[in-house]
């Protein structure tokens, strides 16, 4: 046998030396045999510790929370077994039940909705006029809101575009423009609904880049009357951007997969995602139109559409890239917009939903849906009551708080992780694994959303109405790709100094559960610490270094050189 090979040997411990040092461990002065014995064998005293009113007083919300938030934990794993179940009801773009022949095609719309968007209006342009549908049947809306300088880009991309040039035919593109923001995004798109022909109208948001056969995988899905809406599953140009644009498409996933997947397959109420989907005109016009009482005027005449009896499609096979925010103050934006609109919705939409014939199941599913965000504010609560429960708790003994905290605990945070986990592996069958590196993270990237989602979520529930907020786009899809993020960067005020704070009193939190040897509640601690402090520090550092970084490569020109 070679030296080597022996040294190696010699290296390696023998199951008798791991044996040996677990002994070791067991048996040592203080080492986990003694911590055992005296945090949860020993009895001295047990019972002698009585509740006060007090501890009561803390003890009756914090428990409260933990039920409630379980049960959105478990309606997590109840999506998960839906998908499963339905399996072979899920609609593919190559299987629908019937097909518009040839030449009877429907007249189809597509709409481009923008606001201050220069850096991305060319690449979603050329996109759109690359799509494969006979061109005497198609028409593109340049929908403008805008306020700077994308104007004339816009309209000098929409002329050169109408003209045609080398390579590109004259297009049937428009350009509108409308002097004042009146309903936002929804008022943008009703204004072009009365100048649109189409039959079919497909909705894409500035930082999209719909394939050119998108057009074809859906329209067929339209042939059977009943279908109101056809969604398709967005992926990502720079999900390998950075850490946080990773877990944001984790996030984005999970949502796409299971509980789209989910809830269409089971033939529950969904809703359309506001961009990379198709509508019956019909449709808008019978379930009331576009509406903008709420930041979600997708998902809420989604509902109205479905109320009134109309059929919605997912197609999760036919895909449309998008671009993810790029700066922690942008993907705050667009959460807490979200989480606004669904509660502004559920309150709009629920007391319908609740009162129609919709069966039981599909009216669990609408309310589990429209106040998942409730889940923030509760998570405030429970952030401030969490240390003086884990003091009151620990004199309770420990099988109390493996009997009663723990199942609460599995169900209200460990769901997270299996849902998002189980829908890497459907979409990612030999790299899924990759995802349990960014667990930890993401998990933490929701704590850490608390405060902007509970200011938001207050405000729907108090009426308190805000401008749609925009989500900037930069164009950026490498690694080390230079952005003009200072362009629409915008700040949250104190906020940030608010999460800071909180990040520091549950590093206290950490350090009273160390010294006093509660090492079990260390790591769900350290979640809180790293969730709050990590949103924190890149809400206030974002740009800040900006000029010591490596020069990248830039992006392109907002419009084409030339023009």
């Amino acid at each position: 046998m070679p030296a080597s090979t022996r040294c190696t040997e010699h290296l390696l411990p023998l199951p008798s030396d791991i044996l040996l040092a677990t002994l070791a461990a067991l048996l040592a002065p203080r080492g986990l045999g003694h911590y055992w014995k005296t945090h949860y064998a020993d009895k001295t005293f047990e019972h002698l510790y009585k509740l006060t009113a007090f501890d009561y007083c803390l003890l009756t919300p914090y428990f409260v929370v933990m039920i409630i938030l379980a049960f959105y934990g478990i309606h997590r794993y109840q999506l998960v077994w839906l998908y499963y179940r339905n399996r072979k009801k899920a609609a593919k773009w190559s299987e629908s039940p019937s097909r518009f022949a040839e030449g009877e095609l429907p007249f189809v719309t597509i709409q481009l909705p923008i606001f201050n968007e220069q850096f991305v209006i060319n690449r979603l342009i050329d996109a759109c006029c690359r799509l494969d549908y006979p061109r005497d049947r198609f028409e593109i809306q340049v929908l403008d809101d805008s306020t700077d300088e994308t104007i004339q880009a816009a309209q000098q991309i929409v002329a050169r575009y109408a003209l045609g040039f080398a390579g590109m035919e004259p297009q049937p593109i428009v350009y509108i423009h409308r002097e004042n923001r009146h309903g936002f995004k929804a008022g943008a798109l009703d204004a072009g609904l009365n100048r649109a022909r189409g039959e079919f109208v497909a909705i894409f948001d500035a930082d999209f880049v719909p394939p050119r056969d998108w057009v074809m995988k859906v329209i067929h899905h339209f042939a059977e009357p009943e279908v109101g809406m056809v969604q398709t599953r967005w992926t990502h140009l720079n999900r390998n951007y950075s850490f946080l644009t990773q877990v944001e498409a984790i996030l984005l996933d999970g949502h796409f997969v299971l509980e789209h997947g989910g809830r269409s397959r089971a033939g529950v109420f969904f809703n359309f995602n506001g961009t990379a989907g198709m509508w019956r005109r019909a449709v808008i016009g019978q379930a009331g139109g576009w509406q903008h009482d709420t930041l979600t005027e997708d998902t809420d005449l989604s509902y109205r559409a479905q109320l009134i009896g109309w059929k919605f499609k997912y197609l999760q096979d036919v895909e449309c890239p998008a671009e993810l925010p790029i700066e922690m103050t942008a993907f705050k934006t667009q959460q807490a917009r979200w989480a606004k609109g669904l509660i502004q919705t559920g309150k709009k939409i629920l007391p319908r939903v609740l009162k129609s014939d919709a069966p039981w199941h599909t009216k669990l599913e609408a309310w589990y849906h429209l106040t998942a965000n409730l889940s923030y504010p509760l998570m405030i609560v429970l952030s401030t009551l969490l240390m003086p429960a884990m003091i009151i708790r620990s004199y309770q003994g420990w099988i109390q708080m493996m009997l009663i905290d723990f199942p609460l605990f599995m169900a209200s945070t460990m769901s997270v992780s299996s849902f998002y986990l189980v829908s890497q592996k459907e979409l990612y069958p030999k790299r899924w694994y990759r995802t349990f590196i960014y667990l930890p993270c993401l998990m933490a990237l929701g704590v850490g959303l608390t405060i902007t989602n509970t200011k938001a979520v207050m405000e729907a529930l108090f009426g308190i109405k805000s401008a749609f907020a925009r989500t900037p786009k930069y164009s950026v899809k490498k690694k080390g790709e230079k952005s003009q993020a200072t362009k629409y960067r915008k700040r949250l005020g104190f906020i940030p100094l608010i999460e800071l704070a909180i990040g520091c009193y549950f590093a206290f939190t950490v350090w009273y559960a160390v010294t006093s040897e509660n090492y079990f509640t260390v790591p769900f601690l350290l979640l809180f610490v790293f969730g709050y402090w990590y949103t924190g520090l890149l809400s206030l550092l974002q740009g800040r270094f900006d000029r010591f970084k490596a020069t990248g490569e830039a992006h392109e020109k907002p419009y084409p050189v030339g023009i």
